[in-house]
């Protein structure tokens, strides 16, 4: 036990060395805050008295963000609109110390925006603004010619909201530069883009995503999970995939089927906003501090435990995972079902 907790906390010291670049659907996270004291008289619906407005970074920018609050370099690719959405999200960006010389404005898009409406720590609705027009002509040219001439990062994650930026052309120029630069591929999907994710090095569904991507109906949980696990590798030719699996921690298989169960070690869940986010990019990190598969999907368990405590979109910082790792009540198990 005190020898994982040592590993753990020593991998956090190589983490200003590592480069991630992350390609995907780049998105402004907008939350109005504000306080409910009476229900409309036109419908049944509460009246919130807004007080503030916070922008935080959405998508494929808050894997990055988590990456850069850890002290790693993050390198992001995608696209905005010529709004100001896109203008507010470029500045957070840069306040952030994340590289977006990759981010494209397309005139034809718009910025993808989710607006939340939060009213005493509870959410009370949230509306999107996007366009999921799939990436094509001279944006597609724009990212392509980066991703030939980046830096060359230690991992590639995409990070697939299916809002269009992840399409087959994308996807096959991505693979083709991790095998030709022999780095980790680790993608967080989307059910309707399983087709693209053939031969990647990890998977990272939530367990509904999971269940439909293995071709069972979303409403089939009791679907089993090493059952579920098998057919996705075995269709798409997946090295590992790690099922997160909200209050049961997350489970993750080799490509032989072989199950390890890391244990949620969440105190508190408020808002499970961007904890996916959180999760692959805390493995990326791990993966590329030196940490095995299953060490640093149990780095990325502890702080997705940490973000799910937090109202909104939630990055973790290097000190607080130095504190969590270090607390004594926190159990370095894994369990074979």
């Amino acid at each position: 036990m005190l020898k994982i907790r040592r590993k753990l906390l020593d991998s956090l010291d190589r983490f200003s060395s590592a480069k991630v670049l992350v390609i995907g659907d780049v998105m402004l996270d907008v939350f109005l805050w504000g306080t409910v004291n009476r229900i409309s008289p036109e419908a049944p619906v509460p009246v919130v008295d807004i007080k503030r407005e916070t922008y935080h970074l959405g998508g494929a920018a808050n894997v990055a963000h988590n990456i850069s609050a850890l002290g790693g370099r993050a390198f992001l690719c995608g696209r905005i609109g010529n709004d100001s959405s896109g203008k507010e999200l470029l500045n957070l960006l840069k306040e952030k110390d994340i590289d977006a010389s990759g981010v494209f404005v397309c005139p034809e898009s718009i910025t993808t925006v989710k607006t939340r409406v939060i009213a005493h720590s509870q959410q009370v609705v949230r509306f999107d603004r996007e366009v999921r027009t799939p990436l094509k002509d001279r944006i597609l040219a724009q990212v392509v010619n980066f991703l030939e001439s980046v830096e060359k990062p230690d991992l590639i994650i995409v990070s697939d909201y299916a809002k269009g930026v992840i399409t087959d052309v994308l996807m096959d120029k991505v693979k083709i530069i991790s095998k030709q630069m022999n780095i980790p591929l680790v993608v967080d999907p989307k059910v309707s883009n399983k087709h693209l994710y053939r031969g990647v090095t990890v998977l990272t569904p939530n367990q509904s995503e999971a269940v439909q991507m293995a071709g069972y109906s979303a409403t089939n949980s009791e679907a089993d999970l090493a059952t579920v696990a098998s057919a996705i590798i075995k269709e798409l030719e997946c090295k590992f995939l790690l099922v997160t699996r909200g209050s049961e921690g997350m489970t993750l298989f080799d490509d032989d089927c072989k199950p390890i169960h890391i244990p949620a070690c969440a105190r508190k869940v408020f808002d499970v906003t961007g904890a996916g986010d959180t999760v692959v990019a805390l493995l990326a990190l791990g993966m590329v501090a030196g940490l095995s598969i299953h060490e640093a999907a149990y780095l990325a368990n502890v702080a997705a435990g940490f973000v799910v405590g937090e109202v909104g979109t939630a990055v973790i910082t290097p000190q607080q995972l130095r504190a969590l790792l270090n607390d004594d009540q926190l159990e370095f198990r894994y369990e074979r079902p």
